[in-house]
């Protein structure tokens, strides 16, 4: 509970109502029915007025959630998402009676859609092609060779909630006092303190500062001589063992890297296809843009983004 809150991420929980469960005894007890017919592979869900929706358009709209969504088995967020799919073919159907499809703004916004989907299509396949697995695992073997070996401890700690608890307990430590039954009977770190206090091995960098800075100050076999106060209450630690970390495995900084390569992959493209074209620029009026005085400041222009990692 007192590791440092870096790297943790939020979880998002969607509660949906739920259909009746028949326990395997309760089946047990039933007389069988008929055999029923088997499920169609893709059967229709739901209809409105005629048109039908099926189980795998509900499984590709799951797949244009984000990404806790996409997560969730499809069973869990299925009568939401069913609602939403009636709703939007409802709502298409009176777009349609308007004739929505034959006005400029329509035009114009379809137009610029197609436009912004042929740049993704485009640059998602070509980054993927220049963004390989061997040139992640090239990277990785870089980067692993540039970084220094981080220390990281192994310790115990027993956790109290007052200064004179966690005295008491230095004082019964220093008499012979097991560490281990002690941090089981006293400490209201109770995760660890069923563990004897084990906290296992970590870096400085996963710890609260002042827990990590009195564990990293020990020498082996040695505890902290008075108790030390964080966010979470009064620490008694002792140290265990120090090594030398050895180097994230491929798939912690995977996700890093790709971002990486994908970012220097589309400025390189973008790079070639500006040297590649004849591009002219005018001002705000039209006129040809003149060269700019000098410590003129010109003003940023919007650029395309690089497309999303899947």
């Amino acid at each position: 509970m007192f590791r440092s809150p870096r790297g943790l991420a939020a979880a998002l929980v969607l509660g949906l109502a739920g259909g009746v469960a028949l326990t395997a005894s309760a089946v047990a007890q039933t007389a069988a029915p008929a055999p029923a017919p088997a499920p169609a592979a893709d059967p229709v869900v739901a209809t409105v007025n005629g048109q039908s929706i099926r189980l795998s358009d509900v499984q590709r709209q799951q797949q244009t959630l984000p990404e806790q969504y996409r997560a969730l088995p499809l069973h869990m967020i299925f009568p939401a998402l069913l609602d939403q799919m009636v709703d939007r073919k409802l709502m298409i159907a009176e777009a349609r009676k308007a004739e929505v499809q034959k006005t400029e703004d329509y035009k114009r916004r379809m137009a610029d859609l197609e436009e912004r989907l042929a740049q993704d299509v485009w640059l998602t396949r070509e980054v993927e092609k220049r963004v390989t697995p061997d040139l992640i695992k090239a990277r990785y073997e870089k980067k692993i060779k540039e970084m220094p070996a981080e220390e990281e401890v192994s310790a115990r700690h027993i956790l109290v909630a007052s200064e004179d608890d966690a005295k008491k307990i230095i004082e019964e430590l220093g008499k012979g006092g097991d560490f281990a039954k002690i941090a089981k009977d006293k400490s209201t770190d109770k995760a660890s303190g069923a563990q004897g206090g084990d906290l296992g091995w970590f870096k400085k960098g996963d710890m609260v500062k002042e827990f990590a800075e009195a564990a990293f100050a020990l020498e082996k076999g040695k505890m902290t001589p008075a108790p030390i106060k964080t966010q979470f209450g009064y620490h008694i630690i002792k140290l265990e063992d120090r090594r030398k970390a050895g180097p994230p495995p491929l798939a912690e900084l995977e996700d890093e890297i790709k971002g990486e390569l994908t970012r220097e992959a589309f400025s390189g493209m973008i790079e070639g296809l500006r040297k590649a074209a004849k591009i002219e620029k005018f001002n705000m009026d039209g006129s040809r843009i003149t060269e700019a005085p000098p410590g003129a400041v010109p003003a940023p222009a919007p650029a395309a983004k690089p497309p999303e990692k899947k």
